[in-house]
């Protein structure tokens, strides 16, 4: 999912009388809310300008590295629906293994925003589909078919001991996922260095499954599946 977070924001809201932050039957304190986004904002900053110091090629080889994880992790390719991301802001690129992995027999989807502040859809993609620029100026396909993933790459500027992510802050992921019937199975990936001890997870903050980093380790989360 991905059109999903771009906008510094982890709050659900932005009503005066702070009812926004009663969440999930959670009520929220507002200055421990306004704490911990300022706190996430300055963890964004810092692990974007990490993320960015290595070279094109450090890049391409952090991607190819979880590419060849993610076939480690994923053999059952012919059976599943996978949720996917375009890259931007030199997040790892996985666009060559969407088609190995379309190529395989897996059904390929990638986020669009419909609505700012909904959860997201999942349009099938496929090597060569019409593509069209969504919110973001993201490209989404402009007419695949609509379907529900069982599984979710996930980019993520960081992750903390627990498994929560901590992405570019708008919450499409985690809306989306409260609004499965389902949980699929969450992949989170990113650079080597965007280990974090926590994000101070709030109620609407979901954990991933698991992670695959740039330097081809993954980390399950049992007590998240």
């Amino acid at each position: 999912m991905h059109s999903d977070d771009r906008a510094d924001d982890d709050r659900p809201g932005e009503d005066p009388c702070y009812q926004h932050l009663i969440v999930a039957g959670h009520a929220i304190d507002p200055d421990t809310a306004r704490d911990v986004n300022r706190f996430r904002k300055a963890e964004r900053a810092r692990l974007y300008a990490l993320r960015n110091e290595g070279t094109v090629a450090d890049r391409a080889q952090l991607s190819d590295n979880i590419a060849a994880e993610l076939d480690q992790a994923l053999t059952d390719l012919a059976d599943r629906t996978i949720a996917v991301y375009w890259p931007i802001r030199s997040e790892p690129d996985l666009r060559a293994w969407m088609t190995r992995a379309h190529e395989a027999g897996a059904r390929i989807l990638l986020p669009v925003v419909v609505t700012k502040n909904a959860p997201l859809i999942f349009r099938q993609w496929t090597p060569g589909c019409a593509m069209e620029r969504g919110i973001w100026n993201i490209p989404v396909p402009a007419d695949g078919a609509e379907a529900i993933p069982d599984t979710v790459i996930s980019p993520l500027l960081g992750v903390d001991e627990a498994g929560y992510r901590l992405g570019n802050g708008g919450g499409y992921y985690d809306r989306t996922l409260a609004a499965l019937d389902k949980k699929p199975l969450v992949i989170g990936i990113g650079a080597p260095n965007c280990r974090i001890k926590t994000i101070y997870p709030m109620p609407w903050d979901i954990p991933m499954s698991m992670t695959v980093l740039g330097d081809g380790k993954t980390q399950h989360f049992p007590a998240s599946n």
